[in-house]
């Protein structure tokens, strides 16, 4: 039985897989997370992704003994065609933030997977639309004192207090949560 390993140190993606029911083990790799400039948004995520999975499975392939699928995947916010990123400092995250605020953006996760036994490696892209309602000062700076933006890109997590910004959305709430799992059952039914 081939095994499952999720490349990735996110609590957000191991929770997502467990209550998708997959059976799987954790492996995780430093790698660069600086965007290549020369590349589109989307490009860039999959670039991303891509590494992790490169570098994890690089790592892996030496040993493990055991045939094996490797995930990995990147989750940015995208505002008008710029990665948003994770938020440096705390006015850091009040800019992010009041840049959404009434406004439309774009969150995108770039999944990349890894088959050991045929060397394939698939990469899709998943897109979710995120409408933001207007917000106050106030109510940005009370969030940030929470401390829940400061690991999230784009400086907020829809799963918990940041969601109470969000308008709606278009698309599948997991992809914004960091792994739409549906795009990950298909890509694993193709590899």
């Amino acid at each position: 039985m081939k095994s499952i390993i999720l490349a990735s140190e996110s609590p957000r993606r191991k929770q997502l897989l467990q209550e998708a029911g997959f059976s799987f083990d954790v492996a995780s790799v430093k790698v660069s997370e600086i965007p290549d400039k020369n590349l589109n948004a989307a490009e860039q995520i999959l670039d991303i992704a891509r590494r992790k999975a490169r570098a994890a499975f690089a790592h892996l392939k030496s040993s493990k003994s055991h045939e094996f699928t490797l995930i990995s995947a990147d989750t940015e916010v995208i505002f008008e065609g710029q990665l948003q990123g994770k938020p440096s400092d705390k006015q850091n995250a009040f800019e992010m933030l009041r840049r959404l605020s009434g406004k439309v953006h774009d969150v995108q996760t770039g999944v990349c997977i890894i088959d050991s036994a045929s060397g394939k490696e698939l990469s899709q892209i998943e897109t979710t639309k995120v409408y933001f309602k207007n917000l106050t000062d106030q109510e940005i700076w009370t969030y940030i004192e929470t401390g829940e933006p400061m690991d999230k890109a784009g400086a907020y997590g829809i799963q918990g207090l940041g969601g109470k910004f969000v308008e709606k959305f278009e698309g599948p709430f997991d992809n914004v949560v960091g792994l739409p799992v549906q795009l990950v059952k298909d890509m694993l039914a193709k590899i």
